[in-house]
């Protein structure tokens, strides 16, 4: 077998990956709610892999059809790539994470995947509806130049939200065997950017970018890529148990004095506040009650029914609610308020907001202003 035949082995095996951990994912997305992303993700991967495959049989040079179809189908789709991991890894950390309208912004530079698939239906209707020459050399030429300068923000978006999730991860996640998967995670995934990048220089390089798919093609980028695809999915497949699901899966002997426990955790919240302090986590409020962490979180996991984040969260929110009343913050913005309260983080706060409530921050705001008005109107 040719070196080429082998390259379209590879392909092939990645799109044949692509679609059954895209299955066994979304399959398991029941216990596992993130997995979806994730299973996202090894779909756009697999659909690269076909379009590269596609393109590089003989089938594509002798199929009319087939060359239309791969020049107005998108079949390489790397900018939902970057929020896609993010969005993993905030599911993964958060139980009940579903998206908001405004993160669902974050999908919006697709548009720039899909460029040379626009000019392609540009042309084509032109020409069907007698508004273009039919001269495709031109349009051709700035399709293949659009799609080799698209991979810059390609390349950045997928670093720049890497980082992002990494930075998410340090503060929202611990030491547990769950924090060390999502670790290995981002690293593998940086480790795949690293290649890309080296590959990337030269490929920009007008003068360089001819001689360098000549001299190597996409090997080097796809197959790291089949690779990645492989293990990434099978680990996230295997990933092991959040601690929210290890606490329904298993009940662990009570402590003894689990009622004197919940009290002093609620002392500490309600009396003397501790909510408010924005950097509070799980070994601080161990040393400052003297309760060892494993125990705070087992009571609450089991006999609160919330993850510690949710049991601090719902003081903060409660304190939020009190204060946007209080004529006092009426100079404050919501998120000045929110701070107050001590949340540390925009996308936690209205998360947080949004699971406890069933509403959004502004949306509870505007209906204290309807009640408000409501109530000036009968006096």
């Amino acid at each position: 077998m040719t070196s080429t035949g082998i390259f379209h082995t590879i392909l092939l095996m990645g799109v044949l990956q692509g679609i059954i951990l895209t299955v066994l994912l979304f399959a398991g997305a029941r216990k596992r709610p993130a997995n979806r992303f994730l299973a996202w993700v090894m779909a756009i991967f697999g659909l690269a892999c076909f379009n590269l495959l596609i393109n590089e049989l003989p089938i594509f040079n002798i199929s009319v059809v087939i060359n239309v179809l791969c020049a107005i189908i998108p079949g390489v789709l790397v900018m939902p790539v970057g929020p896609l991991l993010y969005f993993y890894i905030m599911a993964s950390l958060e139980p009940g994470f579903r998206l908001t309208k405004q993160q669902r912004w974050h999908f919006a530079p697709v548009l720039i995947d899909v460029g040379g698939q626009l000019a392609a239906i540009i042309f084509f209707s032109g020409v069907l509806l007698g508004l273009l020459p039919n001269r495709p050399a031109p349009w051709g030429n700035f399709i293949d130049t659009y799609n080799v300068y698209a991979d810059i923000p390609r390349w950045m978006s997928v670093t720049i939200y890497l980082v992002l999730a990494y930075r998410y991860l340090q503060v929202h996640s611990g030491n547990g065997s769950y924090g060390r998967w999502l670790r290995t995670f981002i690293g593998i995934f940086l480790v795949f950017q690293a290649i890309w990048f080296i590959y990337l220089v030269p490929y920009v390089i007008p003068s360089l970018s001819n001689k360098l798919l000549d001299l190597v093609g996409w090997a080097p980028v796809y197959i790291p890529l089949v690779a990645l695809l492989y293990t990434i999915g099978i680990k996230g497949l295997l990933a092991p148990a959040k601690p929210e699901e290890l606490r329904t899966a298993v009940r662990v002997t009570p402590p003894p004095n689990t009622d004197a426990i919940v009290a002093q955790l609620r002392h500490a919240m309600e009396v003397e506040k501790l909510y408010l302090q924005p950097e509070l986590n799980l070994a601080l409020l161990s040393k400052h009650t003297g309760i060892a962490a494993k125990t705070i979180s087992l009571v609450l996991n089991q006999y609160v029914n919330k993850s510690f984040n949710e049991f601090v969260n719902g003081y903060r929110i409660a304190d939020f609610q009190q204060k946007v009343r209080q004529p006092g913050f009426g100079h404050m913005t919501l998120m000045g308020v929110a701070f107050e309260s001590g949340f540390n983080s925009q996308a936690t706060f209205q998360r947080a907001f949004k699971q406890q409530t069933g509403t959004s921050p502004t949306e509870y705001l505007r209906q204290i202003a309807e009640v408000g008005h409501g109530e000036a109107d009968k006096e």
